[in-house]
């Protein structure tokens, strides 16, 4: 879900992507060039590994669809490397392919549990579901409540403590990723070709113990 957080450290223009330099306490010493890690959610590969700060190349389709382009230095990141093979799962799949972004509307006063919404894009309602999963800056998060134009996660304190999401105020920008899950079987119910006996319907998913 969150190995911890990190800080951007620098970053400058290279074409139409970005270098990004992340000084990552709690998981550079283990990184090597190579590895993917997602910073926000983002899933980033390393390309340079001095003790605990990580180099990467963002290309511009990550710049396109995700918040780095506006990440300034000094920003608190959520940091997380791939999971390993046998490793207990904490949330759900997260791919660091990050769908698009979204706005942070409000957030309820401070409490135990803090309840967050954010804006949802009419074209990616479809895969968000009531108590279903969802990314926000690479955090694994429940939908707690949806109506067509936004959806709310409810927050726990540790949460808060060991994320950035503390640091976020209405009209934050924030990445999302919806659940991979959601996509193959919206992808399958939407997918024909010429060939009748080709067409994915909601019976033959039913047929075959997918509904």
């Amino acid at each position: 879900m969150f190995t911890g957080l990190g800080k951007v450290a620098a970053r400058s223009p290279v074409g139409d992507g970005l270098s990004l330099l992340v000084e990552a306490p709690a998981i550079g010493a283990e990184c090597a060039v190579g590895d993917s890690v997602a910073v926000n959610g983002v899933c980033l590969t390393v390309e340079q590994a001095t003790g605990s700060r990580l180099e990467f190349h963002v290309g511009a389709e990550t710049v396109q669809r995700s918040t780095v382009a506006g990440w300034q230095t000094g920003r608190p990141v959520n940091l997380e490397r791939a999971l390993a093979t046998g490793q207990r799962m904490g949330g759900h799949f997260v791919q660091g392919h990050v769908d698009c972004t979204s706005e942070l509307i409000k957030r309820d006063p401070p409490a135990e549990t803090v309840y967050f919404t954010f804006s949802l894009p009419a074209q990616w309602r479809p895969f968000v579901a009531e108590k279903g999963s969802i990314a926000v800056d690479g955090i694994s998060l429940t939908v707690t409540e949806i109506t067509e134009e936004d959806f709310s996660v409810a927050i726990i304190p540790h949460t808060i403590e060991h994320t950035n999401l503390a640091q976020l105020s209405a009209g934050a920008q924030v990445n999302l990723e919806v659940d991979i899950l959601a996509k193959y079987v919206y992808n399958m119910l939407n997918w024909s070709d010429e060939s009748p006996e080709n067409t994915i319907t909601k019976e033959f998913l039913a047929e075959h113990g997918f509904c």
